[in-house]
């Protein structure tokens, strides 16, 4: 993760401090770098799952991809809103996302629902801390788009625990 001292910021009107901005940034870009890392291991399990759910995983698994490629857009827009540079390519992303590797060998659908619970699990854990810290450091609007996040996460991670719990 790049440090806050480093984080290279444009001129803006907004009426944020540049240090609480160049931390904001930082936070945005970890977030981006994990939503694409999500998203992708989501498309992982979509094109992969097998076994007799594999319409409706696979069809629920695009649907959570599209709606994780809607948040990276949202996150790297507040990025640049707030002066930073948006950090998503995939090399960059692969270097700094925080979420475990995908499992390869996954197969099934209770395979892919596991690895996928694990991850959504922990996503949604650094999601609520960034309300907090976006909070902290002044920026509603960033909180609430964390917030925004966090409630469809934690209902996509109720409909992935549903198909584990029968």
């Amino acid at each position: 993760m790049v440090s806050a001292e480093k984080t290279r910021l444009y001129p803006t009107q907004l009426d944020l401090p540049a240090e609480a901005r160049a931390q904001l940034v930082e936070l945005l870009n970890q977030s981006l770098a994990d939503t694409l890392d999500l998203k992708t291991q989501v498309k992982q399990a979509h094109w992969n799952v097998k076994g007799m759910n594999f319409i409706a995983l696979h069809e629920m698994f695009d649907t959570f991809a599209s709606t994780l490629e809607n948040y990276v857009d949202m996150l790297a827009e507040r990025v640049t809103a707030l002066g930073g540079i948006a950090r998503g390519t995939a090399r960059i992303v692969a270097q700094t996302s925080s979420l475990p590797e995908y499992d390869l060998t996954a197969e099934d659908g209770r395979a892919h629902l596991q690895a996928l619970a694990a991850r959504y699990g922990q996503y949604a854990a650094a999601v609520r801390r960034n309300i907090d810290r976006a909070t902290e450091l002044g920026d509603a609007d960033t909180a609430d788009l964390f917030t925004e996040i966090s409630r469809q996460i934690d209902k996509d991670l109720w409909f992935i625990e549903a198909h584990l719990q029968a």
